[in-house]
């Protein structure tokens, strides 16, 4: 049954990002109806990632405005383009910031989630089909943000870049599941697999972060270790199963050194969430000869680069890297939903702060004091 939208341009509200660090401002925009393989969806609650303020601050890329930012986010597809099979009109969706064509060689492997048509790119302003933007103001294009741009009443969408989930699932605590939570938990059950009654540590304790340790917990690791410069975060990451903590600027010996002696040397998995080139380093040195994995999560600076002995590897340690926590979108989401509608992942404890769509600024001012873990925003009011 087509909405009574379909084929229209919607006029709806969107927080549009003008310039580097200026507060987004609430403005009326045009929302195109979806071309072939889009899809445009209403949404209804959406999260801050700090990939968001990452472009938003615009200190490390080309910029790139005015644009419509976001990512995180759930909503209900109001109608869809042609030859869109998959989803249909009144579905309930994550739209994902990267995407599974189902086609190319990534998508049909069972190792790889890096689709060669929908993979993340954060310079891209425009939609695949055409090159043109969706949204404009008067007239002129308001630049998407990932394929998704979720801080808008309405957004388009490639189709493979949305995911159909349970629709019995609350929106408001789902959304969190387009981004961080999924990166950070399958980086502990996808990629360093640890089994039962092992012994985990976790390098930076962000969302992310915090993310692979409810990863450990749910993968039954009787040790989680945290490891974070910032003591402040030992008491909430408990709540993630984080089970003991060390603060390296306690210690005078190399953190790896210390690891070693507290597990007789070292953990079965390490999780590396900071993008620190130094903590990749030491998550990798403190993993245990013989069968220790360590898994790089966070993403370092473009010009990186760093070093560690041969011998580590010679001596059956392995090191791995992760992106989107090896989740392939459109397979793999919906059975995270379920997950957590089972009782078996816990979200809740994710969400620290909600606020309106009309305070968004609000959500920025949180992450950038360091006060939310995520801050969901209700985009659909009342």
């Amino acid at each position: 049954m087509p909405s009574s939208t379909a084929g229209q341009v919607i006029k709806c509200k969107a927080a549009v990002a003008w310039g580097a660090g200026e507060p987004l401002k609430i403005e009326e925009v045009e929302v195109a109806p979806p071309q072939a393989s889009e899809v445009r969806i209403k949404v209804h609650y959406t999260a801050l990632c700090h990939t968001d303020l990452y472009f938003w601050e615009a200190k490390g890329q080309t910029p790139l405005f005015p644009r419509i930012l976001g990512h995180e986010a759930a909503g209900i597809i109001e109608s869809v383009g042609e030859g869109v099979t998959d989803l249909k009109v009144g579905d309930t969706v994550l739209p994902v910031f990267t995407g599974e064509c189902g086609e190319c060689r990534h998508c049909k492997s069972e190792e790889s989630n890096m689709c060669d048509l929908l993979r993340i790119n954060t310079d891209r302003g425009v939609m695949i089909n055409d090159g043109k933007s969706r949204f404009s103001i008067n007239g002129k294009p308001i630049y998407h943000f990932l394929g998704t741009s979720t801080f808008s009443e309405y957004t388009v969408a490639h189709v493979g870049c949305v995911a159909k989930i349970n629709p019995e699932a609350p929106l408001d605590k789902v959304c969190i599941l387009s981004c961080g939570v999924s990166t950070g938990m399958g980086a502990t059950l996808n990629v360093a697999k640890p089994k039962k009654g092992s012994t985990v540590a976790i390098f930076g304790l962000g969302g992310v972060g915090l993310a692979a340790a409810e990863g450990a917990r749910i993968a039954g690791a009787s040790r989680i270790i945290g490891i974070d410069l910032n003591s402040d975060r030992f008491e909430k990451a408990k709540l993630f199963g984080v089970t003991e903590f060390i603060n390296p600027k306690d210690h005078e010996k190399p953190i790896q050194e210390v690891i070693a002696e507290r597990t007789d040397g070292g953990v079965d998995s390490s999780i590396e969430c900071t993008g620190n080139v130094k903590a990749m380093i030491q998550a990798f040195e403190s993993c245990h000869d013989g069968w220790g994995v360590a898994v790089l999560v966070g993403v370092p600076h473009s010009d990186a680069v760093f070093a560690t002995s041969p011998t580590h590897f010679l001596s059956e340690r392995t090191l791995k890297g992760t992106f989107f926590g090896n989740y392939k979108p459109r397979s793999d989401l919906p059975g995270l939903v379920e997950l957590y509608l089972d009782k078996k992942l816990e979200l809740e404890k994710f969400i620290t702060h909600e606020v309106s769509f009309a305070n968004i600024n609000k959500a920025f001012d949180y992450m950038i004091k360091g006060e939310s873990l995520r801050c969901v925003i209700n985009v659909i009011g009342d």
